[in-house]
């Protein structure tokens, strides 16, 4: 009789299409090169984003429904570019930006049940046996309701479940954002909203113990990136030459939130300290 062995599984939640590409398109195609299955989480249906028109949902004209569909499409072409193994899109509501009327409304990601959002993940996480799960901090990055949301949820499953040996949140040191806004107004390019307003707090450096370097598949992820087409507002970003969007987007910062490994910080690979890994990426 043949043994199979299950691959090591790394397990990302966002909120909406496009975060994937923003936030860990760097390890998940790293992670994909090595071997490691890819499970991606996106808990809304990302309806508030922009139409095919480059409208949002402030705008005259704008309809929602095309939007969830083309974002959809988008979703999976993303995926397929950085080697995701299974996408479960888990169907709610955009809330919108904070301040937005759309986070009153009783469809939104924001207020459906906690306890029903987190048994779905913990079935999912039971199922997949992720060693590691990414997600945003408790400011949801930039302060979208959403991934606060998402967050508190996918803690909640983390805790609830006992099964992934690492959780960490996406983050960005103080010292990089301020060398990535002057690097980016330096080259000319608009920034989006949620960088130009200052929404992103950055984390102290001293925080950020977990740095991995994803120049080697940056290219993915600016690819993936641009596959979310519609949405305009990353439309600097995607055109940004190869060199710049190396330099910025090239390595991708965690803070380790939960660990039963016992390995040791800082580290440079999401995998330390789990048994039956290799080595880091490039190793």
């Amino acid at each position: 009789m043949t043994m199979t062995t299950r691959p090591l599984t790394l397990l990302c939640v966002h909120a909406h299409p496009d975060d994937e590409a923003l936030f860990t398109g760097g390890i998940e195609a790293l992670y994909s090169d090595r071997g490691v299955r890819q499970v991606l989480v996106t808990c809304t249906n990302g309806a508030l984003g922009f139409d095919g028109q480059g409208r949002g949902s402030r705008h005259e004209g704008f309809d929602a429904d095309p939007v969830v569909v083309n974002r959809g499409r988008e979703l999976e072409a993303s995926a397929k570019i950085l080697g995701i193994d299974r996408v479960v899109t888990l169907g709610y509501a955009d809330s919108g930006m904070a301040g937005w009327p759309e986070n009153s409304h009783p469809d939104a990601f924001v207020n459906q049940p906690r306890d029903e959002i987190v048994a779905r993940l913990v079935a999912l996480i039971d199922e997949e046996q992720p060693e590691v799960v990414v997600t945003y901090d408790a400011n949801g990055f930039y302060g979208h309701p959403d991934h606060i949301t998402t967050h508190e949820v996918t803690l909640a499953a983390v805790e609830a479940s006992g099964i992934p040996a690492k959780l960490y949140t996406v983050a960005i040191a103080e010292s990089a954002l301020t060398g990535f806004v002057e690097l980016a107004e330096h080259s000319g390019m608009d920034l989006p909203d949620w960088i130009a307003e200052g929404l992103i707090a950055g984390t102290p450096d001293a925080a950020v113990q977990t740095v991995i370097d994803c120049t080697s598949v940056v290219d993915r992820k600016h690819r993936a990136l641009a596959a979310h087409a519609t949405q305009t507002d990353n439309a600097d970003l995607v055109a940004m030459d190869d060199e710049l969007f190396s330099a910025i987007f090239g390595t991708e910062m965690f803070v380790r939130v939960i660990d039963r490994t016992g390995s040791a910080l800082p580290e440079t690979d999401l995998f330390a300290g789990i048994a039956d890994w290799g080595g880091p990426p490039g190793s």
